[in-house]
């Protein structure tokens, strides 16, 4: 038999503190040959990441430490290497590819200086030479004119283009293995099934080996050869990517296969009133160039977007990034100047200044994609909670804290852990507590943007059974933003179709998933397998 490319051997990996250790892995084991593609699956603090980074050394040290185990690559411990031998590995031999490009790639240096910075330090490679094996990677990976985008800067790409550019320097280098940590998570589906294509495609064509960890079971079955699942840091079950889908062995494997989106929205009263009426929606920005910021041209974001909403109906915007969904959003909040009618519980939304819109404000709510950047981390959940409140309604503080009290109960929450701060709490809980923020002020239309994206499937599933039993609870009425058709059909009575800021298609979900009439309508659902 052929040596495996990467083992690693009974691995255990822990965090000491003081006169504390605190194990996070535990004794995990998983070979990886030459040109295959395994899938590390589990929830968030399983350990699959730690896992990952421990192949690289890149976890300080202290306070992590190795008390069990060995990590082999081509047959050489890495565990025990010095750094100069780290050193010539990474990079050279394997490369790695993180979940937010945003926080990997140097917001001060344009693409062509960080990919350059790749060739120099790992090939030699300078000037012309240098440039044209950029200019190759980069076309490669799918970045259209490339050429012009060299002087471009991260915060100038989409999320799809970050992606590839970071795809790209870690190619560079042209590894044995490519370790990707989640790297698709907050992208379209569309986006995302080019870059899965283009890893794959990449892999065959350089005979590298991938070790791809991902909590998206959809993804684990479109790019696996094997799978090993993890658990609270043990590996509970290491099997062929068909076997684990036909006949996964361990409980927990199968509640992970369990917690797909599935169900369908909640039924509507035949007389359930409209709340939302939006007609011939559109919204223009002004492009500015030059030192003195000139106007030269007029954008238009969204164009002439209709729709209805009744009290305890749900709306699904979907589309690809650019497409207008959180433009769409932001009009109907009065948060952007637009062109045509908002009609909000008959009040004309669209003739309203700014002090008008005050009181109206209490009764429309948003809960944004990332709990991690939506709370003040230095505000206890308490004050991030009752800040609405304060704001919106004079109480005193016992009643205030009363019904801080009441909301985190309806969202699952303990209020004893009220005067924590949100950093102590898990992504899924940090989502119930930005879900809490926005019910306390008792509103009626609930703006969802992408809340359930970054968290795991089974946190995500405990997510969507929230909302719905709140909707059921109190009519609520709610616009939902989504990449994911999974969770759109689960969720939404409507769905509709932004491309380009055009609406493609519009309905009831059922009818437009099951027959839907536009190309791009049946490009999504493809792309979302």
């Amino acid at each position: 038999m052929t040596q495996p490319l990467l083992q690693i051997q009974e691995l255990s990996v822990a965090f000491r503190q003081g006169p504390l250790t605190r194990q996070v892995v535990d004794r995990v084991s998983l070979s990886l040959n030459a040109g295959e593609t395994l899938a590390l699956v589990g929830e968030s603090g399983s350990g699959k990441s730690v896992t990952a980074l421990s192949v690289l050394r890149l976890l300080p040290s202290p306070p992590v430490v190795y008390p069990h185990g060995d990590i082999l690559f081509q047959g050489q411990s890495l565990l025990h290497a010095d750094q100069a031998a780290l050193r010539r590995v990474r990079g050279d031999d394997i490369a790695m590819i993180f979940q937010e490009p945003m926080s990997s790639l140097n917001p001060l240096h344009n693409v062509e200086k960080q990919l350059l910075e790749v060739l120099i330090l790992h090939r030699g490679l300078r000037g012309a030479e240098a440039r044209a094996e950029v200019l190759a990677s980069l076309e490669r990976v799918g970045i259209r004119q490339a050429k012009s985008r060299l002087g471009d800067f991260p915060h100038q790409l989409s999320g799809g283009e970050r992606q590839r550019v970071m795809i790209a320097m870690a190619l560079l280098t042209r590894p044995k293995l490519l370790i990707a940590d989640e790297p698709t998570t907050a992208l379209d589906v569309t986006v995302q099934a080019q870059i899965l294509g283009l890893l794959d495609e990449l892999r065959r064509e350089l005979g590298m080996a991938l070790l791809f960890i991902t909590h998206n079971l959809n993804i684990v079955r479109r790019l696996a050869d094997n799978v090993v699942v993890m658990q609270a840091g043990k590996c509970v079950e290491d099997s062929p990517c068909a076997t684990l889908f036909s006949a996964p062995r361990h409980a927990y494997t199968r509640q992970l296969l369990a917690a797909e989106p599935g169900g369908e929205p909640l039924p509507i009263s035949p007389q359930a009133p409209v709340l939302l009426r939006v007609n011939g929606l559109g919204v223009d920005f002004t492009v500015q160039r030059g030192l003195f910021r000139r106007s030269v041209a007029q954008k238009s974001a969204v164009r002439q977007v209709s729709f209805s909403l009744r009290r305890g109906e749900s709306l699904g915007l979907v589309g690809e990034s650019g497409s207008g969904k959180s433009t769409t959003a932001l009009a109907i909040l009065r948060l952007l100047k637009s062109a045509g009618e908002i009609w909000f519980d008959g009040l004309a939304l669209h003739t309203f200044n700014r002090c008008q819109m005050l009181p109206v404000r209490r009764r429309i709510q948003v809960v944004f994609q990332d709990p991690n950047s939506a709370l003040n981390p230095r505000l206890t959940v308490a004050q991030i909670v009752e800040e609405g409140l304060r704001v919106h309604h004079r109480y005193t503080p016992q009643e205030q804290e009363q019904r801080v009290i009441t909301a985190l109960e309806e969202v699952g929450l303990d209020p004893a852990t009220r005067n924590r701060y949100p950093d102590e709490f898990s992504g899924g809980q940090r989502q119930r507590i930005a879900i809490a923020r926005a019910l306390i002020l008792q509103p009626d239309l609930v703006i969802l943007d992408e809340p359930t994206s970054s968290l795991d499937r089974s946190v995500q599933a405990q997510i969507l059974q929230l909302l719905k039993s709140l909707q059921e609870k109190h009519q609520l009425t709610y616009l939902f933003i989504s990449h994911d058709l999974q969770v759109v059909r689960a969720m939404c009575h409507q769905v509709m179709v932004l491309r380009e800021g055009e609406v493609v298609e519009q309905g009831e979900c059922g009818q437009v998933f099951d027959s839907p009439t536009a190309d791009y309508t049946r490009q999504l659902m493809q792309s979302a397998g």
